[in-house]
């Protein structure tokens, strides 16, 4: 752990969140627009293709921020994150009055590498607490997300008004704003102070890391939920604009899903502590299935509703799986670690949000819901069976073996 003094650990976990709920009312706005502007130029299948572009961009993201963070620190690296995003948005504001889905989806993949920064900041968060709190620390960077994931969609009509107003298409109204929304995020985190991670001398290979129950739970558990809220929150205002709502309901129901991720991450983080990771990634899962259950129903309600509780599975599934992470691993493989991971749950997350609005436009919103909700099976048969593995008394999940070739040290290992 590294263990910052009291005053300059509040003050760089402050900025991080800062940073963070910035660049979540970016995404969220950003993202939803866009795929209204290629559903309005290309149809309603290729809704998803700007999605899958900032997907891909985080994945990629979460690659060269890991490997800037050992070059140049914290700092450096979550600064040209969000310089990306900004640059991103400046670039969606010029493509939606062309109509160019091509230059819209350069753009998204920036706003993608921006994303990827204000995911990692969580881990950053954690390296400043005790790793009993740790957590806490990372579900109060996730909470960050309220903020700007909740309020970004409920600006979406106003943002069009502003556009309109300027002579703008109402659609690049979210693009304007979410430009200074960035550039006050790099802003932000310019000011971080924050202790340079140590290196390992090696890098851990994702097939190392899924030889332990730690990782290999973790990892199945958060890629699942990425990909399952990722495939139905990119086709959700597609189905609502199919249907002729306008852009108030879609921002409503958006803000109903984004406060079910982001608003509970305190309490997720507290139980992820209390609890241990396992049991949290477990009602996760369930929490999952029942959602796209709920949301199957065409009605309004049913979907808002089943849209909130889908945002709190994949909050406990993210809180869960990263809190095992960061307390099972010693301190100097757990960047490339949290890098490759995070690479991989949302490259992976790319073919659920590509697919996505394939699947609506073919098959219906029934269809698309109840086969995302199915790929929970997968992860809760491998959480059993690796439960049934670990011996008594050693606890689960992040108190399992770390990966092959390492060690937990004692005072980073998990609770006793």
């Amino acid at each position: 752990m590294t263990d910052q003094p009291t005053t300059t650990a509040t003050r760089a976990t402050s900025a991080l969140f800062t940073g963070a709920a910035l660049n979540s009312a970016v995404v969220a706005t950003t993202s939803t627009v866009a795929a209204l502007v290629t559903v309005d130029a290309l149809g309603p299948a290729w809704g998803g293709v700007p999605g899958t572009a900032a997907v891909i961009g985080t994945g990629l993201g979460a690659l060269l921020v890991t490997a800037l963070t050992h070059r140049a620190g914290t700092r450096a690296a979550l600064r040209l994150g969000y310089v990306a995003s900004t640059l991103g948005a400046a670039v969606g504001a010029v493509a939606v009055p062309l109509a160019n889905v091509v230059l819209l989806v350069g753009g998204m993949l920036l706003i993608g590498l921006g994303n990827a920064a204000a995911q990692l900041s969580r881990y950053a968060a954690a390296e400043l607490v005790p790793a009993r709190r740790r957590g806490f620390a990372i579900g109060l960077i996730v909470w960050a997300g309220t903020v700007g994931a909740v309020g970004g969609p409920l600006l979406l009509l106003p943002s069009a008004r502003l556009a309109e107003t300027l002579g703008r298409p109402a659609l690049s109204g979210a693009f304007l704003l979410s430009v200074p929304a960035g550039l006050l995020a790099a802003l932000v985190v310019s000011g971080l102070r924050t202790a340079r991670r140590p290196r390992s001398t090696f890098r851990v290979p994702v097939r190392t890391i899924v030889r332990s129950p730690a990782g290999r739970d973790g990892l199945a558990v958060m890629v699942t939920g990425q990909v399952v809220m990722a495939a139905v929150m990119t086709s959700v205002p597609v189905q609502l604009h199919l249907h002729h709502h306008g852009l108030d309901v879609v921002g409503l129901v958006l803000a109903a899903h984004t406060l079910g991720m982001f608003v509970l991450s305190p309490v997720t983080g507290r139980l992820a502590d209390r609890l241990g990771p396992v049991p949290v990634m477990v009602v996760g899962l369930v929490t999952l299935l029942t959602s796209t259950v709920v949301a199957a129903s065409g009605a309004l309600l049913p979907q808002a509703i089943g849209l909130f509780v889908l945002g709190y599975g994949w909050n406990l599934c993210f809180v869960g799986g990263s809190a095992s992470l960061a307390v099972g691993l010693p301190v100097e493989q757990r960047a490339d670690v949290e890098g490759s991971v995070e690479a991989v749950v949302w490259i992976s997350a790319a073919a659920g949000t590509l697919t996505s609005t394939i699947v609506l436009a073919l098959a219906g919103w029934p269809a698309l819901t109840l086969a995302a909700g199915a790929l929970v099976v997968v992860p809760g048969l491998l959480l059993l069976r690796d439960r049934q593995r670990t011996a008594p008394g050693t606890g689960a999940g992040a108190r399992a073996a770390s990966p092959a070739g390492a060690t937990p040290r004692s005072s980073e290992g998990g609770r006793r």
